[in-house]
């Protein structure tokens, strides 16, 4: 028998797509997108475009004008009802004379949190949630994440051969990847809050770590650094002034370079835990707390083995080059411990694969297995 065409699913559907507008321009908001309909006419289309911009609903209630009077409104996260930088959505809903409210999931924001859904219900209009939830929520996992834990989404990237290789046994990595993959790089810069490297990348490559050509968000490079080994003629300590730079270190490292990595711009963070991996979670809690939604990791082995063992790699963006170089001392894009078994692997959830010329480019969200590893 065949399945009922769901209406509300079918507006959903492109309300979702418009939601990533708004993506590296609206965060540390949600990703919102809207559409008011009259039947199958979708009257106004909106989407939330930039932080401390107006809502999707508010966009796409200007656009229907009059004609949104008894029409439904669909939208992928619950209508705000509290006043931020813009006016209640809930408001303007209700002063737009809509009938009928369609909701992909309720936001957890402490200031809404159902509160805009039982505002709409005691105004008598009725409201539907649910509708296409699962996709909503992974468009809007990193805010989810940042709002449950206090900590950003990790995005885990790198380049590697066909034999799982990011650099040769002498340190040789430029380029593995191809130049449209490495354009696909840039973009993924120009979403994200922050750019995380390890003490070693950041000797080995030098690295400016910024987005060049059409840039959304300025993202701060962060360094891992227990020594404060940080040149002062580093391209990163060079450009601090123009491009932040965050170096998160340990106790131990030595006063006289803090003051000289701070005479150069650098923002030092100083992680008091006593292990490497509490300290790493003390970086992760400051950046949650200045709100950082996305953080791109762009390595090296150790830091992200750090943290695949520390269960905080959130997605994985990986461009594989059809080269071979072979040799037991190469390096591999994970570090760390790993898993013991393949059934404690880590495996991408509905994978897409692109090629991007030669090159082949597997990304997707990353899902922990569900045996316990030892």
């Amino acid at each position: 028998m065949a399945t009922p065409f769901d209406l509300d699913a079918w507006h959903m559907q492109r309300a979702l797509e418009l939601a990533l507008g708004g993506q590296g321009w609206a965060e540390p908001n949600p990703l919102v997108g809207c559409v008011v309909a009259q039947g199958a006419e979708a009257i106004g289309l909106g989407y939330h475009r930039r932080f401390g911009g107006p809502h999707a609903e508010v966009e796409a209630l200007a656009v229907a004008g009059s004609r949104a009077r008894g029409a439904t409104l669909v939208v992928t996260l619950e209508p705000c009802c509290h006043w931020g930088k813009t006016p209640p959505c809930t408001k303007a809903i209700l002063a737009a004379g809509i009938r009928r409210v369609v909701v992909a999931q309720s936001d957890p924001f402490p200031a809404v949190q159902g509160g805009g859904l039982a505002e709409l219900r005691a105004a008598g209009l009725e409201v539907r949630v649910g509708v296409l939830e699962a996709e909503a929520r992974r468009l809007n996992a990193p805010y989810l994440k940042l709002l449950a834990t206090g900590r950003p989404w990790l995005i885990g990237k790198w380049a590697m051969t066909l034999d799982g290789r990011i650099a040769t046994r002498a340190g040789s990595s430029q380029w593995i990847s191809n130049a449209a993959s490495r354009e696909v790089v840039q973009n993924l810069r120009g979403r994200v809050d922050a750019i995380l490297v390890g003490r070693g990348t950041a000797q080995a490559d030098d690295p400016l770590l910024t987005a060049r050509g059409e840039k959304r968000r300025t993202a701060t490079r962060i360094v891992v650094d227990s020594r404060l080994a940080l040149r002062s003629d580093s391209q990163l300590a060079r450009t601090a002034r123009e491009v932040p730079v965050l170096v998160a270190t340990g106790p131990e490292a030595p006063a006289a370079d803090r003051a000289r990595l701070e005479a150069c711009g650098c923002d030092v963070f100083v992680c008091p835990a006593a292990s490497p991996a509490a300290r790493l979670g003390e970086l992760l809690d400051e950046l949650g707390r200045r709100r950082m939604t996305n953080v791109l990791v762009e390595g090296g082995q150790q830091l992200l083995g750090s943290l695949f063992d520390a269960g905080q790699l959130d997605e994985a963006h990986i461009f594989i080059a059809p080269k071979l170089v072979g040799g037991s001392q190469a390096f591999s894009p994970v570090g760390g411990s790993g898993a013991e078994t393949v059934a404690q692997a880590w495996h991408l959830d509905r994978p897409v694969v692109k090629h991007l010329g030669d090159d082949l480019y597997v990304s997707g969200h990353l899902v922990r297995p569900s045996v316990t590893r030892g």
